[in-house]
C-alpha cells in the first residue's frame, strides 16, 4: 500500500483533511487557515492546492463553458 503524504509538505500523514482524495496535514491545515492573504505563504498553498487538487478534479471532465451567463 502506497504511503499517504500532505500534498503541501510531504511528509507523511497522521491527520489532516481530505479533499477530492487528496490529503493535507493538520500541520499545513493549521498554516493555511492562519496565514494572510496576499504573502507569499499564501499563494505557495493557494498553488499547492491548485496544482494538486483543482487540476487533478478537472481532469477527464469535458468543461463547457459556452452556457454560461454573467
Amino acid at each position: 500500500m502506497k504511503r499517504q503524504v500532505c500534498i503541501i509538505c510531504r511528509k507523511p500523514l497522521n491527520s489532516g483533511i481530505i479533499i477530492s482524495g487528496k490529503r493535507i496535514c493538520k500541520c499545513c491545515e493549521e498554516k493555511i487557515i492562519n496565514t494572510q492573504m496576499n504573502t507569499d505563504f499564501y499563494e505557495y498553498y493557494k498553488n499547492c492546492i491548485k496544482k494538486n487538487i483543482v487540476q487533478n478534479a478537472l481532469k477527464g471532465e469535458e468543461i463547457n463553458c459556452q452556457n454560461y451567463h454573467l
